[in-house]
């Protein structure tokens, strides 16, 4: 469901309404009770709600296949002249 911005063109009251798309829009203001409450316009919002793909999917565990993770390449010797893996290492004395 959208979420709409709405502000009181008398006294200034804002509010955020969760509201369905085919609600009427609201004209008396919450504060006030003048009729000068509207719509703004402003980035989109919604709320998500139930049990939808991005509460269940990717979530973990069994039930899908699973690609193995690619091996890696062997590490190279520390560039760190202050590390002490790169004091030990044969690069590093040379």
């Amino acid at each position: 469901m959208p979420i709409y911005a709405y502000k009181c063109g008398a006294c200034g009251h804002a509010k955020d309404v969760l509201q369905k798309i085919s609600d009427p829009l609201l004209t008396t203001c919450p504060a006030c009770g003048a009729e000068a409450f509207s719509k703004q316009i402003t980035a989109a919002g919604f709320q998500l709600k139930g049990s939808g793909w991005y509460a269940t999917d990717f979530r973990g565990g069994s039930g899908g296949t699973t690609v193995p993770a690619p091996e890696s390449a062997p590490k190279e010797a520390s560039s760190c002249a202050g590390c002490p893996a790169a004091a030990a290492s044969p690069a590093a004395t040379s």
